[in-house]
């Protein structure tokens, strides 16, 4: 093996190789960024909120969530709770990469973790299981979490941009339940996350014109309680044949 061979990666080539491996799942997000911000603006939301809201929330499913409470006048709180049940999953994904991230500097931290998605989440856990446990590894975080950053920025612009257009006698509501299909359908593996999107499914339709979005609240949370129990069920030992039986 050369010297050459034997070099750790570069920063440089570290977060290039972050950039290269987010690309092809930037196919898959933009048509989401177009479609939130369309619907952002047909929501009521200005241009400028709705932008903002992608800079600083930075979460699509939670966006489409947010959007959609704030226009039916739900109170502050409720949309605060509901989108934090939302983005929980991030907080398994924070776990699971903090023995990768947790000899960096806080401020590199906060950085990783404010451009944690799942996106960026599935590239940057593959990286390190691969061996990608380098000094320079977080750049390779940086790399797949700002190319992911940029384009959800650039396509919520252009659905904005788009949404401003539509005629107002043109509905955009399909584009939330769609959204939630296309991010739902490819989750389904296992019989705990189809016991939880299934029960989620009929709270959330029987709570449909419940105040203030406390329909789409209790059918996640009970969703959410349908699928722990059913991992928890899945997970207990079968039990024994008596001794003697038949």
């Amino acid at each position: 093996m050369t010297a050459q061979e034997a070099a750790p990666p570069s920063r440089r080539g570290e977060f290039i190789a972050g950039v290269r491996a987010q690309l092809p799942l930037l196919l898959g997000v933009a048509p989401f960024g177009m479609a939130y911000g369309a619907y952002a603006v047909k929501t009521g939301l200005s241009p400028g909120l709705a932008q903002a809201m992608s800079a600083i929330v930075f979460g699509g499913a939670s966006q489409f969530v947010g959007v959609r409470l704030i226009g039916n006048g739900v109170p502050g709180a409720i949309i605060v709770l509901t989108t934090l049940l939302v983005n929980g999953r991030h907080m398994l994904y924070s776990a699971s990469l903090a023995p990768y991230t947790d000899h960096l500097a806080r401020r590199w931290r906060w950085l990783l973790a404010y451009l944690l998605t799942d996106e960026a989440y599935a590239t940057a856990i593959s990286h390190y299981r691969r061996g990608g446990r380098s000094v320079q590894a977080h750049w390779f975080f940086l790399g797949t979490g700002l190319a992911l950053w940029t384009t959800w920025q650039a396509t919520t612009a252009a659905g904005v941009f788009v949404g401003a257009a539509v005629p107002d006698s043109w509905s955009l509501d399909f584009a939330l339940p769609l959204t939630f299909l296309a991010i739902l359908m490819p989750a389904l593996k296992g019989r705990p996350a189809v016991a939880a999107a299934g029960i989620a499914g009929i709270i959330a339709v029987i709570g449909f014109r419940w105040p203030y979005g406390t329909g789409l609240l209790t059918a996640m949370l009970v969703g959410m309680a349908a699928g722990i129990a059913a991992d928890f069920a899945l997970a207990l030992p079968e039990p024994a044949d008596e001794p003697g039986g038949a």
